[in-house]
């Protein structure tokens, strides 16, 4: 059992913690909730010991262990991701050396009476209880169970962890803390980098585990099916409420409504009592009545109504010229990554005024193609073509992640704003709650939740009558995602929204564009009214209907390691893809360097002949480079 007692955290004149008090025991699935920079991380680096605190304490029994998922991503220093994961179980593998040096310390024990005999027998019994709640004669099936879970391949094993991009990076560090099995789990974000199956084992990890675990997670659906208690930090006070997210809102409103009620009944006691001392006081006879009134007003201990931390996203899209009636026109679109076929002849037409949900299974194409259309990705072929004067801005989920981390807020959107607007780039910022010395906070210590609003604030910084929203409430609190949703709402232009949030997602489109296997397919109305055809309950049940059975199948039926050979072909032919890619970027360096010298010799004039020799050698260079980059996507999807 863990507890925190009047644990206070100070940061300049704001409580950040006051006087927080709270128990943690084994099976506690706590969801710990607050608006972004309230303060969640920072206690959870408090009870891990690395945040100083200005009152209070963080006390466990001996031995006490846990495992801290952050939003940082550590260092990886083994060489292959399963010797990685390995790297977990240094507890279990240092108590097994020392379970051998036991066992012949007792087998040449030659005093049974003596204590320290008793001593290493009652040690030894601790090491094997350990040994038994670690599972460490499963190790390696444990390990592999865990990856898979993740999301992981076989193929993926002998890799190195360096190799994986900074997602990935993360489910191997949430790997880790799950294979150590601590007393207690405290998991920042950790559905941030995971897709819908692999959450859904999380869940099922997270339900049957039999520590306590501390969650802070923007994910709803996903608290509600793993936590069982909430503790709340607003404005540094920490309430705590025994149940789930959801049930944690209805009964948050009800304790707000006794509050006032209890208040307002107070406040006109105090009235009438006021009112008959003033009414008794001047009377000789009444006197010593007005004094029991004044002495009851004394000893009476006056209610107060807690305070709310009532500040909020407020902002609206600017206005911009209409585009023309067709915003986008799509004709037998494709687009391949290696061999996988992930568009498959689409053909879409999206209308001024409209907004469109796109929503599907991962790996279906839905970012790729919101990518196509904002003309960040090129297609193999077939057609893709914008209306008359399409101006578009685009959120994707992952622009947060390539902010120029040593620029400041202010820096950043002051940078990227035209002359006109910078005049306006603080009170864009203040609407995204930036205000006084935030706007000086450099980018690399900002929280996931603040990063997401300044990729939204900029988005303002240029009038766009068409948006492309890619995962727009990933790290965003409650209170801003219904910010977001209500100014999309009200946005006059034309929206096309990925995101698995139906809470999000509910009543904001009026068309829904599901991403299929064998293409897409167009659906009329909401989100709800997709789903209600379709007779799920939530897009999570609509995403992984088909997928959960051949995941509980994967569970059930052990698979076969690769043979040599097999690895042997794998490894051969990831060498000769790399190869491939080294060969071109020798290539793209030759053709960039011969352009170099033929400008040279061009400077002082040129003949047709040099300039017409100029333009192929161009040519050749932006077709090497477009093959570098199908390579280098092909690697990626293939290898990482």
């Amino acid at each position: 059992m863990l507890q925190v007692s009047g644990l206070t955290i100070v940061f300049g004149d704001r409580y950040l913690l006051d006087n927080a008090t709270f128990t943690l025991r084994p099976k506690d699935r706590v969801a710990l909730v607050g608006k972004n920079g309230a303060g969640k991380s920072t206690l959870m680096k408090a009870i891990a010991g690395e945040q100083s605190t200005d009152g209070g304490s963080v006390s466990m029994p001996n031995g006490y262990t846990f495992g801290f998922l952050r939003q940082e991503i550590r260092a990886h220093k083994q060489p292959t991701l399963f010797e990685e994961a390995r790297s977990a179980f240094a507890e279990a593998i240092q108590l097994e050396k020392r379970l051998h040096e036991i066992e012949h310390l007792i087998e040449n024990y030659l005093d049974y009476n003596d204590p320290k005999y008793y001593d290493l027998l009652e040690e030894l019994n601790d090491i094997h209880h350990r040994l038994d709640y670690l599972d460490y004669n499963n190790l390696d099936k444990n390990i592999e169970l865990v990856l898979q879970g993740l999301g992981f391949k076989r193929t993926d094993f002998e890799k190195a962890p360096s190799t994986f991009s900074g997602g990935w990076a993360m489910r191997i560090e949430l790997a880790k803390i799950l294979l150590q099995k601590p007393d207690l789990l405290m998991l920042d974000e950790p559905t941030n980098h995971l897709d819908i199956e692999s959450i859904l084992w999380l869940e099922q990890f997270l339900v049957k585990y039999e520590g306590a675990a501390l969650l802070v997670s923007h994910d709803k659906t996903f608290m509600d099916n793993v936590t069982n208690k909430t503790l709340e930090i607003e404005l540094g006070k920490l309430s705590e409420y025994k149940a789930n997210y959801s049930k944690y809102l209805e009964l948050k409103k009800e304790r707000k409504e006794l509050q006032m009620a209890s208040y307002k009944n107070q406040q006109q006691e105090i009235k009438d009592i006021q009112r008959n001392i003033d009414r008794f006081r001047a009377k000789a006879n009444k006197a010593s009545f007005a004094q029991s009134l004044i002495k009851k007003l004394d000893r009476m201990d006056i209610l107060e109504v807690e305070d709310e931390d009532n500040a909020t996203l407020k902002f609206r899209f600017p206005d911009a010229p209409k585009s023309g009636k067709v915003v986008v026109h799509i004709q037998h679109l494709n687009k391949y990554y290696g061999e996988k076929h992930v568009l498959k002849d689409v053909t879409l037409e999206v209308n001024a005024g409209e907004k469109i949900a796109f929503i599907g299974k991962n790996g279906m194409g839905k970012t790729t193609l919101s990518r196509i259309i904002a003309g960040e990705v090129e297609y193999d072929n077939g057609k893709c073509d914008l209306g008359y004067n399409v101006k578009m801005g685009v959120y994707g989920q992952h622009n947060a992640e390539h902010l120029p981390k040593d620029y400041t807020v202010f820096d950043y959107m002051d940078r990227s704003a035209e002359y006109d607007m910078r005049t306006k780039v603080r009170g864009i910022l203040g609407c995204f709650l930036f205000s006084g010395q935030d706007v000086d906070k450099k980018i690399k210590v900002l929280s996931g939740g603040e990063r997401s609003r300044l990729c939204l604030a900029h988005l303002l910084l240029t009038p766009s009558n068409t948006l492309i929203l890619d995962e727009p409430t990933n790290h965003l609190d409650l209170r801003s995602k219904a910010v977001l949703k209500e100014a999309v709402r009200e946005f006059k232009g034309t929206v096309i929204v990925v995101s698995h949030d139906r809470d999000f997602l509910e009543g904001l489109t009026d068309k829904v564009i599901e991403f299929r296997e064998d293409g897409i397919k167009e659906h009329i109305g909401d989100i709800t009214e997709f789903l209600s055809n379709k007779q799920l309950e939530d897009i999570r049940a609509f995403e992984t209907e088909k997928k959960q059975l051949e995941v509980q199948k994967k569970q059930e039926i052990k698979q076969e390691p690769l043979s040599f050979e097999q690895k042997k072909e794998l490894a051969k032919e990831e060498k000769s893809l790399k190869r491939k890619i080294e060969q071109s970027e020798e290539t793209i360096e030759r053709i960039e360097k011969d352009l170099k010298n033929q400008e040279l010799e061009m400077s002082a004039g040129a003949s047709e002949q040099q300039l017409s020799k100029y333009e192929q050698t161009k040519k050749e260079l932006e077709q090497t480079l477009k093959n570098w980059e199908d390579l280098q996507v092909e690697y990626e999807h293939k290898y990482k």
